[in-house]
């Protein structure tokens, strides 16, 4: 990837600019209370495997500039390393994590049954989208972010009419040696494509995927430096931030919504019942909830939750998207079996 241009890092610093970076002195009262709880806890850290480290890091600017005195910092992973840093942490009764956010729905339900989660529901909750809210009726988590992933292509490498339009055209032979694609084993979100997928074609579609030896890495997004370099032409399962941000920064990728439908995986965030910076936890919740979260997640081209804030830049708004997924208990009981069945097909 090339770095942002003089005029894109002028815009985009405008553009962060006019992000609501209000004063302790103008929040509103239920932000200030946490605020002062807040400060005498410092900082907090957050488990991340929705994001990428670049836009965590921009989030915890943004945290930071809202709340001055504290500091968020950004551990980021893929979802599968992150639930396993915490269950580690838990079962060595060990207290880091103050927020964990993952693409994998099953390790908040599997966290709620165990009683590891505690229960708030910010009140910035209530200006999300509709389908943002309600997500556990006990509030152990929240939904800020809902990933929609797809399919990209290196556009100097594949025409456009050449491109695929669907899940299933990857499967011609004329895509062999072409494809990349993540790894259940390390992406929530690829976990939920291999559940979605199998539930619609059967386990025979990535059979036949496996036919046209696809490049496996492990984020969803490991395909698109593949198709920067041009050692891969398409990429299936990653997410539509990912290739606009990169094609904003000047290289050649170009997104395909799947005449089949465009995978919305939808992603919890919770606070450990046992975080160390519970004040931290409960503002940080009630920030990632706001405006200003969605307007950094926006500029990462990442679909923003406050209705409010527009789409990022050639993104379609979700109500013009065909949309395909699971449902938690689908995802929960599916992506342990998905991934020894990839192994299985895909030797990784």
């Amino acid at each position: 990837m090339i770095g942002l241009t003089k005029r894109q890092l002028l815009a985009t610093a405008a553009s962060l600019a006019a992000v609501r970076t209000a004063r302790a002195d103008t929040l509103p009262p239920h932000e200030q209370a946490l605020y002062d709880a807040a400060k005498r806890e410092g900082e907090l850290t957050w488990y991340s495997g929705q994001v990428q480290a670049e836009t965590g890091e921009a989030v915890g600017r943004a945290f930071a500039r809202r709340y001055p005195g504290l500091k968020a910092n950004v551990v980021r992973s893929t979802s599968q390393v992150a639930f396993q840093r915490l269950s580690q942490d838990m079962q060595a009764g060990v207290a880091q994590c103050d927020i964990f956010s993952s693409t994998d729905y099953g390790h908040y339900n599997l966290l709620k049954r165990e009683g590891k989660l505690l229960a708030y529901k910010p009140v910035n909750m209530d200006g999300m989208i509709p389908s943002a809210q309600h997500a556990d009726p006990d509030n152990m988590f929240q939904i800020y972010y809902i990933g929609l992933y797809l399919i990209a292509y290196n556009n100097q490498k594949v025409a456009a009419a050449d491109a695929p339009k669907s899940w299933q055209e990857l499967l011609d032979p004329k895509w062999k040696g072409q494809l990349a694609v993540g790894h259940p084993g390390y992406s929530g979100a690829i976990g939920v494509l291999g559940v979605t997928l199998s539930r619609m074609y059967g386990w025979d579609y990535f059979t036949a995927l496996e036919k046209n030896l696809p490049q496996i890495g492990r984020s969803a997004d490991d395909p698109v430096t593949l198709l920067n370099a041009g050692e891969r032409t398409v990429g299936l399962g990653v997410s539509v931030a990912a290739p606009l941000l990169s094609k904003a920064r000047g290289n050649p990728l170009t997104i395909v919504y799947p005449s089949d439908g465009t995978l919305a995986v939808y992603s919890p965030t919770a606070i450990p019942k046992n975080a160390p910076h519970p004040a931290m936890a409960k503002l940080f919740m009630e920030f990632a909830a706001g405006p200003d979260y969605a307007e950094i997640m926006r500029q990462f081209y990442i679909m923003p939750l406050r209705p409010e804030v527009p789409p990022p830049d050639g993104a379609l708004p979700f109500d013009k998207v065909k949309l395909i997924g699971a449902s938690p208990a689908e995802i929960e009981d599916g992506v342990p079996a998905i991934k020894e069945q990839w192994r299985d097909t895909f030797g990784v």
